[in-house]
């Protein structure tokens, strides 16, 4: 793959943007260098994850945030995270197929990123991806992950402001919240909000939050919204406002958050790394190999063949 112009790319540069992307996606050689010359440039957009179970309308809502964003003059990024075959790796939903009149606009970049069931690929590949949009001098960037899983939490921790997407009528939503998706919830929107049942789903929601105690002492705003009707999406925005403002007093818990963050980070590059080292050591993936056979047959446990792996036994 040849050379990225950082020129291009800090110019916002739709070509060299996706290049740069598919790039780290890869994880080809020369991404780091990449990473390395574009980290100094961030830190300008307002990243916006969006999640929530699938079936929420998090798609029509994203198209809906985007457009008003678009609308007030911003340049906005999207990166939509789908999942994937576990065989080919490709990416199965095509989030960008039901945003096709919105994508065609030169002030919107949307991008899909496969799962591909990486271990820290996705979580790393993403984080690069947005820090990739800051850089090109996209106002807005908005994160769509598929679910409310571990992965999809993690990235939306590194958000700037986390929106949780619920529908009334569905209880799998509020106990995924009672799971653990509740610390990460700096706006809670009740989308599809013209179905039966949103008033109880909103009592609930108030319920819980009334239970929790966040270190910064925010109270999560809960938005209805009817997203295919464009219904709601203002006062969506000024939720997601209202928070950044928020943020921006510069209290100690956005200072933990931060550094929470960088930490995962480091982290989460670190033990890529450190898989990949493994990996390319001599003969290491031929053993691998033969203890998952191994594995398989029952011959021998996983912790042992860790202690192998590690020449530890």
């Amino acid at each position: 793959m040849s050379e990225i112009s950082l020129e291009k790319l800090l110019a916002g540069d739709a070509r060299t943007v996706a290049r740069a992307i598919t790039r780290i996606e890869n994880g080809v050689e020369g991404s780091a260098d990449l990473m390395k010359a574009v980290f100094p440039r961030t830190g300008n957009a307002v990243v916006i994850g969006i999640t929530g179970s699938p079936g929420a309308g998090k798609s029509s809502l994203v198209d809906k945030l985007a457009l008003h964003y678009k609308d007030k003059g911003d340049r906005i990024g999207i990166v939509c995270i789908d999942p994937s075959s576990p065989f080919s790796g490709g990416a199965i939903l095509g989030d960008r197929i039901r945003m096709a009149t919105l994508g065609l606009d030169k002030n919107v970049f949307i991008r899909s990123m496969a799962t591909r069931g990486n271990l820290g690929g996705l979580s790393r590949a993403t984080v690069d991806a947005v820090a990739i949009l800051d850089a090109a001098g996209f106002d807005k960037v908005i994160v769509e992950t598929v679910g409310v899983g571990q992965d999809e939490v993690e990235i939306v921790k590194t958000a700037d402001v986390s929106v949780v997407v619920l529908v009334p009528g569905m209880g799998d939503d509020i106990q995924a919240i009672k799971a653990g998706i509740m610390e990460i919830g700096d706006v809670f929107v009740i989308n599809k909000a013209d179905r039966e049942g949103v008033l109880r789903t909103q009592k609930e929601l108030e319920a819980l939050l009334s239970l929790a105690h966040r270190p910064d002492m925010w109270d999560p705003p809960i938005v209805r919204t009817i997203a295919t009707e464009n219904k709601g999406i203002e006062d969506l925005a000024a939720a997601i406002e209202s928070y950044k403002d928020f943020v921006s007093t510069g209290t100690e818990a956005a200072a933990t958050r931060k550094f929470a963050v960088a930490r995962w980070r480091l982290i989460e590059l670190l033990q890529e790394s450190l898989i990949r080292e493994l990996m390319e050591t001599n003969g290491k993936s031929e053993e691998i190999d033969s203890l998952a056979g191994r594995i398989a047959k029952r011959e021998i446990d996983p912790y042992t063949a860790i202690e192998k792996i590690l020449g530890r036994k």
